[in-house]
């Protein structure tokens, strides 16, 4: 097979994905809308007595989604959003559930990921609901709350699973802002949404009848649905050319005994960690690829951040790990990430292969050609981009596999 009908056949594959996605999409948040509205009034409760989030997962890509949900809570990316607790619960910490049994309690929420692949997280979800946890689940396994996304593609499932945490997360501050709504309120008065009202025109109404404002938390999360929906497609069909060259580049360095490292901050650094975990160990079962998360050392991250500056925590990993051959992928909501920036010219210096997920309009890094292969997701709003990246780099990680090596070993 040519190279030119090698990469045609991987942008018609490109495309199938993505309807695909706009499918499965459409029709899991039509039928879960009114659940999810349901969904974040419970949690807001939870929250309002003084409760924690506990996410917990046992696979690679679960732990993935245990930080994102850890992170985003924590640390609100939406300007007047108060920062909720959350707690990623993950092996490294021992035994799933003897973690929640040492830490769960009433009125805490706990949410699971794979809990119908994994004995452990179904135990803490046991324990969650003996200890008068609110429990969410993604799969049947017990929890009170159960959403599922009923498609057959892993990479679709979790990626209808980060939208709906997104969801959740952002959604969850609207009943905090409605007098009367919440029992056991705890939090103080009507807040002024600020910047952020342009987003949830109904944050400011001092609306006292629940079933008007769950309506209104039904209609944004259909047309949340719908915004990610429609840029999903856009980051796929715009930046078709760059995940195919994206493809070979990574076979070609891997299949010759080369390594990806991956990098980002805050969600993007758990988009990183998920990307590796992929090319470890795929659901699909395909062959183990060699990666490094850069994010995963803490020790090594708050050494740089304090001795040095968080600007150089990416670049002098890159100095100590990457070799020829190696590629190096990024991750940056806004394209100007000073560490992503500086890790991206590091490797380019060194002359290693570079990737770039980026937004908004790609910042620096699409400007300033600062990577050899660049996919951008168009939009301003940060959970709708972070998950039309995890659509984008699920592509790229199938391209991988289907990709023709010109070099090396397949």
């Amino acid at each position: 097979m040519s190279a030119t009908a090698a990469a045609e056949g991987l942008a018609a594959r490109v495309d199938e994905l993505s309807a695909l996605r706009a499918e499965a999409n459409a029709r899991f948040f039509t039928t879960e809308a009114e659940r999810i509205a349901l969904l974040c009034h419970a949690l807001a409760e939870r929250f309002a007595r003084g409760g924690r989030l506990l996410a917990v997962g046992a696979s690679p890509q679960a732990r993935s989604d245990v930080r994102h949900v850890a992170v985003e809570f924590v640390h609100p990316v939406i300007v007047g959003k108060r920062a909720l607790p959350a707690l990623g619960i993950t092996p490294e910490g021992g035994q799933l559930a003897a973690q929640v049994a040492l830490l769960a309690e009433e009125p805490d929420a706990l949410i699971a990921f794979e809990a119908s692949d994994s004995a452990e997280t179904a135990e803490a979800l046991v324990i969650a609901r003996e200890r008068g946890c609110l429990t969410i689940a993604f799969a049947p396994a017990g929890a009170e709350w159960e959403l599922e996304p009923r498609v057959g593609d892993a990479f679709v499932r979790q990626e209808l699973v980060e939208t709906t945490y997104h969801l959740l997360w952002e959604l969850v501050h609207v009943f905090f802002e409605h007098k009367g709504l919440l029992q056991g309120r705890t939090v103080g008065p009507l807040h002024d949404p600020g910047a952020s009202s342009f987003l949830y025109p109904f944050l400011a109404e001092e609306e006292t009848n629940l079933d008007v404002v769950l309506e209104d938390v039904r209609r944004s999360v259909a047309s949340k649905a719908n915004d990610v929906g429609e840029l999903r497609r856009q980051t796929l069909a715009d930046s078709r050319d760059a995940l195919v060259g994206a493809a070979a580049t990574i076979r070609d360095s891997v299949g010759s005994g080369g390594t990806l490292l991956a990098l980002g901050n805050g969600g993007s650094a758990t988009d990183a960690m998920d990307f590796v975990a992929d090319l470890r160990a795929a659901p699909q079962g395909w062959p183990a690829r060699r990666a490094l998360d850069l994010t995963e050392d803490s020790s090594i991250l708050t050494a740089l951040a304090n001795d040095i500056g968080p600007g150089v925590m990416f670049a002098r990993q890159i100095i100590a790990y990457g070799r020829p051959g190696d590629v190096v992928l990024a991750f940056s909501t806004s394209g100007g990430s000073a560490n992503v920036v500086e890790a991206l010219r590091e490797a380019r210096q060194r002359g290693l292969a570079t990737v770039a997920f980026v937004g908004y309009d790609g910042g620096r890094i699409a400007a300033d050609g600062l990577a050899d292969h660049v996919i951008v997701s168009p939009s301003q709003h940060i959970p709708r981009v972070q998950e039309a990246q995890a659509s984008a780099y699920h592509v790229l990680r199938e391209l991988v596999e289907l990709a023709v090596p010109t070099r090396g070993l397949a």
